[in-house]
């Protein structure tokens, strides 16, 4: 068997890691994993703080979905995507059944990059017009539409993207001008008048979506009020055009919902992409759902659009096996309340350690944004800006202290599988105390 070093230096020989230069990439080692925890090939142990990429909801190794899998490769190993198979149409039923509003077909992806690439199509192909609206901090995904569509800096250096891309304001409440002086509705219903003058600006006859995460996710997991979202509702109603939820990271019980929009029952939705916790990264999967004014557009018009691994049978299977495991075992309410038992201890922190500037996020889906004062809010490390060396210190004390977290810019995710208990978000805790105590000092309060 190899040792760490010839893995890792194998790795970095042979294969590309994404978002650093490679010179950088200082990757740990996964030997395997098992509910929370995950174990390097030197057979350290780390709490996995936030799920990977905030998507093995279910947790690692989980036997139910394990053995969907293995059942259905004897069966089927693949199938193109025009072929019928009953994991595939339980699936859709199963989305159906557990999404909000009028939704009720789902178009299979890879993953959700392309599940909002083909999201922005639909809404295109349906209203006959071009314009997307989507906001400044906001992630959509990394192919060529999707990363135009997200506001994040990563996507500069790529070139003009695709066309009709429309930006929003933020309604940042910890930041944004606008909430000076202003409750956080107050400054909602601003900042959805703006959003109605931009769409009269840009012309309404050619404003084909407004296109928005559920709950934020990467640019901070900042989010308005209802306020806010029932104006976009009656905003695309009134001019014509579809409202696109972006619920790649918030689905499928991470906030305490079954979806981020679920916490404005108001709000329908024409279209969501979701992926991520669909199989908790068993196998990767993304899905585009239509609701069903959406999708009788193609009863009669072709869908023109697809992919090769389009509904892979083994996707279809870890898909239906992880909605199981979320009803079963009541993950979406185990979500919720270790959700407040995680608020609670991220608001002690926030008492003991002046550098957290604010807390932010429903469910296991939390974020601390640090700060070199909270008067001024100047943060730790700026929006695009090279990582400060506070920030550098917490994300190595993190992972030194055996946590596989996700730290960006000045935030600090916290997003652990929704099977997580109490006695595992305090041991958690305790490690970002930790790393939080070696950079009190740089608070300049």
């Amino acid at each position: 068997m190899a040792t760490t070093a010839e893995i890792v230096t194998q790795n970095k020989s042979f294969t590309l890691a994404s978002w650093t230069a490679q010179n950088n990439w200082n990757p740990i080692t996964m030997a395997r994993g098992e509910g929370v925890y995950f174990w390097d090939t030197d057979g350290k142990r780390y709490i996995d703080w936030s799920s990977q990429l905030v998507n093995v909801n279910v947790g690692h190794g989980h036997p139910h979905v394990i053995k969907a899998i293995q059942e259905h490769v004897a069966r089927i190993s693949y199938a193109y995507p025009s072929i019928a198979t009953e994991a595939r149409g339980r699936l859709g039923e199963l989305l159906s059944e557990i999404t909000p509003g009028k939704l009720s077909k789902a178009f299979f992806t890879n993953g959700g990059t392309d599940a909002i690439e083909n999201a922005i199509k639909m809404a295109r192909m349906v209203t006959g017009k071009t314009k997307i609206l989507t906001r400044y901090r906001s992630y959509h995904g990394a192919t060529f539409g999707a990363a135009t569509a997200g506001g994040d800096p990563r996507r500069h250096g790529h070139g003009p993207g695709i066309p009709d891309v429309v930006r929003l304001p933020d309604p940042y409440a910890y930041r944004s001008p606008v909430y000076r002086g202003r409750t956080q509705e107050e400054g909602d219903a601003i900042m959805a008048d703006m959003v109605e003058e931009i769409v009269q600006m840009e012309d309404p006859k050619q404003c084909a979506a407004i296109l928005i995460e559920g709950y934020s996710g990467t640019s901070g997991i900042i989010q308005p009020s209802a306020v806010y979202w029932n104006r976009l509702g009656e905003i695309c109603k009134q001019y014509g055009m579809l409202l696109i939820v972006d619920e790649v990271m918030s689905g499928f019980g991470r906030t305490g919902e079954w979806f981020g929009i679920d916490h404005y029952p108001n709000v329908e939705p024409d279209i969501i992409a979701v992926a991520k916790g669909i199989t908790s990264g068993y196998v990767p999967l993304g899905a585009t759902i239509a609701s069903a004014e959406v999708a009788s557009y193609f009863d009669d018009h072709a869908l023109s659009t697809g992919l090769t691994y389009s509904a892979h049978p083994l996707a279809m299977a870890a898909g239906v096996a992880n909605i199981e495991v979320y009803r079963n075992e009541n993950l979406i309410e185990n979500s919720r309340e270790m959700g407040k038992v995680l608020r609670r201890g991220l608001m002690d922190l926030a008492e003991k350690h002046p550098i957290i500037g604010e807390i932010r996020g429903a469910g296991l889906h939390q974020v601390i944004e640090l700060v070199k004062n909270r008067d001024t809010r100047e943060p730790l490390t700026p929006w695009q800006g090279p990582v400060s060396e506070p920030m550098a210190i917490v994300a190595k004390t993190l992972r030194e202290q055996g946590m596989s977290g996700f730290v960006r810019w000045n935030m600090v995710f916290n997003c652990p599988p929704l099977i997580i208990n109490e006695a595992q978000i305090q041991e958690g805790l305790a490690i970002v105390d930790h790393a939080l105590s070696l950079v009190d000092g740089y608070y300049e309060g």
